[in-house]
């Protein structure tokens, strides 16, 4: 699980405050064609306290969303499913650097040729090309959540398919609603069908 988290945070650091950034493994010599049923097995004890009920609920609904569109049916926890399914989800702090140039267009240098009488190199105060800039720097906080999905062999209890996905968090509740299916979607593309 922390290896995966690693994994998703170094692709977080390359992709700053862009969309959502994945990363998925499984093991290949599995046949997922086999498994025709999960049971959701809830939130691994680490998650983050910031995730609130109703955004858990939302996120427990996207993805038994995408696991009906693959033919897999839920089953309650303990009654045999094929397949163990659990969550997890940490948040992490960031600061994003803004730097902003701007130029006073009234106190301008001008360097040219003159010298004494007009003749050998010289300079001096008047109109010309350029001017004194200000820089400002403005940093912005924000928060990077990273959602991570496993999915186990419930018979032979191993772990064989794992995603993660990273993405600035909405501060809106009514855009984290609109973005949760998004984000699921993205962690399931590649389960292999």
């Amino acid at each position: 699980m922390k290896y995966w988290l690693s994994i998703a945070l170094v692709a977080l650091l390359v992709s700053g405050c862009s969309g959502i950034k994945t990363t998925h493994d499984y093991d290949t010599s599995v046949d997922f064609k086999q498994f025709s049923s999960y049971s959701f097995y809830g939130w691994d004890k680490n998650t983050t306290e910031d995730l609130n009920s109703l955004d858990r609920k939302r996120i427990e609904a996207a993805f038994a969303d995408e696991f009906a569109k693959r033919g897999l049916q839920e089953i309650e926890k303990g009654q045999g499913a094929d397949l163990i399914v659990s969550l997890y989800l940490v948040n992490e702090e960031r600061k994003q650097r803004t730097t902003t140039n701007t130029v006073n267009p009234n106190v301008s240098v001008y360097v040219g040729f003159g010298g004494y009488y007009g003749y050998g190199p010289g300079w001096g105060y008047g109109p010309g090309w350029g001017g004194y800039s200000t820089t400002y720097v403005t940093e912005t906080d924000y928060q990077v959540g990273t959602l991570i999905c496993s999915i186990y062999d419930a018979e032979k209890k191993q772990l064989i398919w794992e995603s993660a996905a990273s993405k600035t968090i909405d501060e809106n509740p009514q855009l984290r609603k609109k973005s949760i299916p998004y984000v699921v979607r993205a962690i399931m593309r590649k389960y292999p069908k």
